[in-house]
């Protein structure tokens, strides 16, 4: 088997929503907030979201860095950058950190992020960090990084947002942290067909599934999504694999297991053979090049 079939590795190193949240109730599915890597044989891995869940992953990465490191933000909401000051690369002489981000209007994703790192906030500001960093617009025309193809894409969020499918190694999966896709709040029907149509027949699909059906009354237009909601969609687009994301900072890890349960028996009602898990810290899951084939799952 060449490299290019054997599929993709996806790490979980955050995978709570809105605030940290560690904790005895929290400790298998973790407490820290988004960040994924996604890895193509021996590649260096791309990097989704600098939740606090990127601290770790910085060591991980090595040093001295031998590539330049794709970082690919689904957009600026606090959950979504706040480990990024604490990112060891960025702080590397030599280092050169890409970051991919919503910049509209132009300068927008610089200023917010120099922001985060103003004195006020944080000791180190940006440009005395040591990397170079250098800012890019989400790719919608997709862009191939090594052996991944990369296209962002955009999903109904306050304040904008997007998702992101990566396609290599004979495989293809979609990252969508934050969406909402409910009801009369939920995305224009032009908008939720475009989602749509960008998960289908990925073999992993990794979505927003915040609250529960009992809940989310309470929160319609906050921008985040049900897990039966998720799971619609998942069955819409035929993808191989549902990971809940996301998780909600008061969701207890027996919660959870209730969550993929109620979706798994919901997913056999209708005679799928679609898989529901939900997301790990530092879980890994090994995607094969079958589109449509469920992950093995591992730690990395």
């Amino acid at each position: 088997m060449t490299d290019a079939e054997r599929g993709m590795r996806v790490r979980f190193w955050g995978t709570r929503g809105s605030v940290p949240s560690p904790g005895p109730a929290t400790v298998r599915y973790g407490g820290n907030t988004p960040c994924i890597t996604v890895r193509i044989a021996d590649e260096p891995p791309l990097v989704f979201d600098a939740g606090t869940g990127i601290r770790a992953l910085g060591p991980a990465l090595g040093d001295p860095p031998h590539a330049p490191i794709d970082l690919f933000l689904t957009h600026t909401h606090w959950d979504h950058i706040q480990g990024l000051p604490f990112f060891t690369p960025l702080y590397r002489e030599g280092a050169h950190l890409r970051i991919w981000g919503a910049n509209d209007p132009p300068g927008t994703l610089e200023r917010t992020l120099r922001t985060l790192m103003s004195p006020a906030v944080f000791p180190v500001p940006l440009e005395s960090a040591g990397a170079e960093v250098e800012f890019r617009t989400p790719p919608f025309d997709e862009v191939a990084i090594g052996g991944a193809a990369v296209r962002a894409l955009p999903v109904h969020h306050p304040g904008g947002a997007v998702g992101y499918r990566i396609s290599g190694g004979g495989t293809a999966i979609v990252y969508v942290p934050d969406n909402e896709l409910r009801g009369s709040d939920g995305p224009p029907a032009a908008l939720r067909e475009t989602i749509r149509d960008a998960c289908r027949g990925a073999a992993l699909l990794i979505h927003d599934s915040t609250y529960t059906a009992e809940e989310s009354g309470d929160f319609r237009g906050w921008g985040h999504s049900t897990a039966d909601e998720a799971l619609e969609l998942a069955l819409e687009a035929d993808v191989g694999t549902l990971v809940l994301f996301h998780h909600a900072p008061q969701r207890a890890d027996p919660d959870v297991d209730a969550m993929v349960a109620r979706c798994a028996v919901h997913a056999a009602a209708r005679g799928s053979g679609l898989r529901v898990v939900a997301a790990a810290e530092g879980e890994e899951l090994l995607v094969g090049p079958v589109m449509g084939s469920g992950p093995a799952r591992g730690m990395g």
